[in-house]
């Protein structure tokens, strides 16, 4: 018994040794808490509508995912374009321009620091106020302001750009011209043209004009000595993206657009065996427009100012009427300064080709994809339309608004498509886009413009917004299966991309990115602070990014967002999914720490 006592006498005094230190841990553990929430609610970024939600669960400094941070590049990358690097382009060849065309970087040279602004940058004006003018310091260019300006282009007031509407082709101003278009072209009115192209776009007024009329364009230029065209048109509020027809196929499926324009552009049609026409033939739909104003249309009365001959564009005009026709071209309509091709609806002149040995350009073998346009060389052959697509010409295709929701023909091309899954898709869109704009009341405002489904598949987030005040590039990859045609049968506009490069376009161009699944299915292939390096890069200063991840994913993502500065919360899908969440976040506007102006 003794023994005993002794063993809980020592067990008590024991006791009461453990007591203070479990009072005193719980004491520190407390004023830890308490410290800790004060300290983080003075420092944690708060940006506009980002942090305002109660309902977030803050990821930002979660301690699973390690840290990163990312330097501040120098001031002059400012409208760093990496893959159209004009720094490279001695590198490249001349020939047919191609040192314009996509050349990135390799691995080891990539740029892992923040685009800085332009000093004194702003927020940009919102549309449709921004359709008219720009703010200077966003795009600070004076070489095309002081050669363009006696054309109407632009013009600089004060602390802003002005677009007046002008152009080489149209001095009484763009609608005007697109009044004249119109009734040589009737089916520019009822629906049956929805999607442009205009290749060599300028300042993009053109594209600019038609939104009013209810047909989307995507306005082409390289990056060259005009200086940002494709950046004033996306400063403006227009679809826009850097490209250039040289030895490449454009990044869009066959039978895409139904109209393309060339406004004294530039583009030598009838040199290298009319292989540029070729790629324009490639991406029309049958019975698709093309419209040509400028050399060598209307000679007769123009050749004085074209520092030419009347012979020289006689013969000019003639060449290209004859490359015209052995595409299967007809002369639709002309008048003054427009013509306008009309491109065959059916195969019937098709058949000529494949019965003719001699002829040029000849009929594409059967081996050459007609949709494959991600690094594809133009070949000097006629791509036909598939005989087994019978809606995919203009004339069967539904007027706008219905073509929208009506299934697409080439969704059984897709693997796994079919009607059934359109409509299903659909649906789901319409639910997320509502809970989207629950999370970012910013969507469907004025504040987003220029919106990027980065990975889509139908266009389906891009049909869901189609009512608001914003229009969508959608983004098929490379890799995935070639949705895209459906994209653009629906009336909507897109590209193909590879997200392990840099994307066409300039810095600050976006007002929203959309990220559905993006780092689970490419994981394997492109390195997440790349791609996140890129979608900073191209997210315009307070712009925002709803990225849509595996719950894997979600903290490695959170970290490299805080590392580029951005504010991000965590949210429940529409759906709850444990397995599934959404980041909504919003990109901080702050300036070089070179330049004189404020961080804000």
């Amino acid at each position: 018994m003794k023994d005993r006592d002794d063993k809980y006498e020592k067990a008590e005094r024991g006791s009461t040794k453990i007591l203070p230190k479990t009072v005193l841990l719980i004491l520190l553990c407390g004023l830890s808490f308490y410290l800790g929430g004060l300290y983080c609610g003075k420092n944690k970024l708060q940006v506009n509508d980002v942090a305002k939600a109660g309902s977030s669960l803050d990821v930002v400094d979660s301690p699973q995912a390690n840290a990163v941070s990312f330097p501040e590049c120098s001031s002059d990358y400012q409208d760093y374009t990496p893959c159209t690097d004009p720094r490279k382009w001695r590198k490249y060849g001349t020939h047919r321009l191609t040192f314009m065309e996509r050349h990135c970087p390799p691995v080891f040279d990539r740029k892992q620091c923040l685009i800085p602004p332009p000093n004194g940058y702003k927020s940009p004006i919102r549309w449709p106020k921004s359709k008219n003018e720009c703010w200077y310091r966003n795009v600070p260019y004076d070489w095309i302001n002081k050669q363009k300006s006696n054309q109407h282009w632009l013009k600089k007031e004060g602390d802003k750009f002005h677009f007046p509407g002008g152009g080489t082709m149209f001095p009484n101003g763009v609608s005007a011209y697109v009044d004249l278009m119109q009734d040589l072209i009737p089916e520019m009115k009822d629906g049956t043209i929805r999607t442009a192209i205009d290749t060599g776009c300028g300042v993009a007024s053109w594209g600019g004009d038609l939104l009013d009329r209810g047909i989307l364009t995507v306005s082409l230029a390289p990056r060259d000595n005009h200086e940002a065209q494709v950046q004033f048109a996306l400063e403006r509020g227009i679809p826009a993206i850097l490209g250039i027809i040289s030895t490449q196929r454009l990044p869009f499926p066959s039978n895409s657009f139904d109209m393309a324009h060339c406004s004294r552009c530039l583009i030598p049609w009838t040199e290298f065996g009319g292989v540029y026409l070729l790629e324009v033939h490639r991406i029309l739909r049958p019975g698709g427009f093309w419209v040509l104003s400028g050399p060598p249309v209307n000679y007769e009365n123009r050749w004085k100012g074209w520092d030419t001959t009347v012979e020289a564009q006689r013969t000019n005009y003639e060449k290209l009427q004859d490359l015209l026709t052995s595409m299967c071209f007809k002369m639709y309509a002309k008048k003054d300064d427009i013509a306008v091709w009309q491109k065959s609806p059916d195969n019937k002149c098709y058949d000529k080709l494949s019965n003719d040995p001699d002829a040029y350009p000849p009929k594409c073998d059967d081996s050459l994809e007609p949709d494959s346009a991600w690094y594809t060389p133009i070949r000097p052959c006629v791509v036909v339309p598939s005989p087994k697509l019978k809606k995919t010409g203009l004339e069967s295709t539904p007027k706008w608004p219905g073509r929208l929701h009506s299934t697409p023909e080439r969704i059984s091309d897709v693997p796994g498509g079919n009607g059934g899954l359109f409509k299903r898709d659909g649906s789901k869109w319409k639910t997320r886009a509502k809970h989207y704009k629950k999370l970012l009341p910013a969507v469907g405002s004025d504040k987003i413009r220029n919106v990027m489904d980065m990975n889509t598949a139908y266009g389906g987030l891009a049909a869901a917004l189609v009512d608001d005040p914003l229009w969508v590039m959608n983004v098929v990859s490379s890799y995935a299966a070639n949705t895209l045609p459906v994209v653009f049968d629906r009336g909507l506009i897109g590209t193909y991309h590879d997200w392990c490069e840099a994307f066409s376009t300039y810095p600050r161009t976006y007002d929203l990115l959309h990220v559905d699944g993006l780092f689970t299915s490419e994981n394997q292939r492109c390195e997440l602070k790349y791609v996140m390096l890129e979608m900073d890069r191209i997210l315009r200063p307070n712009g925002y990014a709803i990225i849509r991840e595996s719950s894997y994913f979600v903290e490695n993502i959170a970290s490299v967002a805080k590392g580029l500065r951005w504010s991000c919360r965590k949210e429940k899908t529409e759906s709850e999914s444990e397995n599934e969440k959404l980041l909504i976040c919003q990109k901080k506007l702050w300036y070089s720490s070179n330049a004189t102006s404020e961080t804000k």
